[in-house]
């Protein structure tokens, strides 16, 4: 079993999760069905999973270009010691900023930005993400091909 936020994740747990990340509108009779177990036990997993915070939110995934967001890039910025919490936030509130990971390496965050063109992203970049205090460096990896893997 693997440990997360607390509570054990079995396979019965695993597999509604995949069956919720394939299609999150999908009732809980359904996902009962296909994981082979009874409504009222789906319910009572997937209760339990949103207490634990393992589900943390049901989201629609969007395309991108069909959505209008044409210029995509990951940026990846190299931040002063002890800003990483004050700089979060302000990237939260960024609406272009899609997904964020502290990480490690050569730098340590990594962004994925989405604009509508390639001057909205460059705006994202020089005007927004480069004048941030705690911001040292950037450096943008545009995406020419998305491809959903789920």
């Amino acid at each position: 079993m693997t440990r997360i936020t607390g509570g054990h994740v079995d396979e019965v747990d695993r597999s509604i999760l995949a069956q919720l990340t394939e299609d999150a509108r999908r009732s809980v009779t359904t996902i009962a069905e296909n994981v082979h177990i009874s409504r009222a036990h789906a319910y009572n997993r997937v209760a339990r999973l949103q207490e634990q915070g393992i589900i943390t939110k049901y989201t629609a995934l969007v395309d991108p270009l069909k959505a209008g967001l044409r210029s995509s890039a990951y940026v990846t910025l190299k931040v002063r010691q002890h800003s990483w919490r004050e700089l979060r936030e302000q990237l939260k509130a960024i609406p272009e900023v899609h997904h964020i990971a502290l990480v490690g390496g050569d730098f340590d965050v990594i962004l994925l930005v989405r604009a509508v063109d390639n001057t909205d992203l460059r705006r994202v970049v020089f005007d927004q993400l480069q004048n941030m205090p705690g911001v040292l460096d950037t450096q943008t990896f545009l995406v020419f091909e998305d491809l959903d893997t789920r």
